[in-house]
């Protein structure tokens, strides 16, 4: 499966073609990640491979969060892949919004997309856009680096790990203390 891709990008129609070693990989993108791969000599694309019994189609995403986003809408019934990337191009915030505000008009709005659907995407991904929204990708400082690396050495998760970092004051405090405070906190969500 393929999963992420940097290259050469090359736009056909509406299909982003990216040059990776000689292979051109036909990606369906959305409108701005078509804008924004226009003249650059290489892009990397977050890719999620759709496969059909006649057909493997990739996806590609500029950020993992609208790759997310992308596999919550085709997890409810009736979203297909094409459907999606319909609704991705009016925007991640502003479908994250509309689902939080019970906005059906917004999803009428797109192409392929009727009342009875817009509702159940609104049903479906309201309780699910929790997780999504407070989702922190923000990439870890050094020290919550060598914080991670050593308890994960020691057993613990990794997501169990990134929460309580995220959580810490780190400021001013060598990483022994640091890595006992970590400690103490996971030992306390257990």
């Amino acid at each position: 499966m393929i999963s992420y891709l940097i290259g050469k990008p090359i736009i056909y129609l509406d299909e982003l073609i990216i040059l990776v070693g000689g292979v051109g990989y036909g990606v369906k993108a959305t409108n701005q990640t078509l804008i924004d791969s226009s003249g650059k000599e290489e892009i990397a694309l977050h890719i999620y491979t759709h496969v059909k019994e006649d057909a493997l189609v990739l996806f590609g995403f500029n950020s993992i969060n609208d790759k997310e986003l992308f596999k919550l809408l085709i997890s409810v019934s009736g979203v297909g892949p094409a459907t999606a990337m319909s609704i991705l191009n009016k925007g991640s915030q502003q479908i994250i919004t509309a689902i939080q505000n019970a906005d059906v008009s917004f999803f009428t709005s797109v192409k392929r997309v009727g009342k009875k659907a817009g509702q159940k995407i609104i049903i479906d991904l309201k309780t699910k856009l929790g997780g999504l929204k407070d989702l922190d990708l923000t990439p870890l400082n050094q020290m919550q680096s060598d914080i991670l690396e050593a308890l994960m050495s020691l057993g613990f998760g990794e997501e169990q790990i990134h929460q309580v970092i995220k959580g810490l004051d780190l400021k001013d405090m060598p990483l022994e203390k640091a890595v006992q405070m970590a400690i103490k906190e996971l030992g306390k969500n257990k």
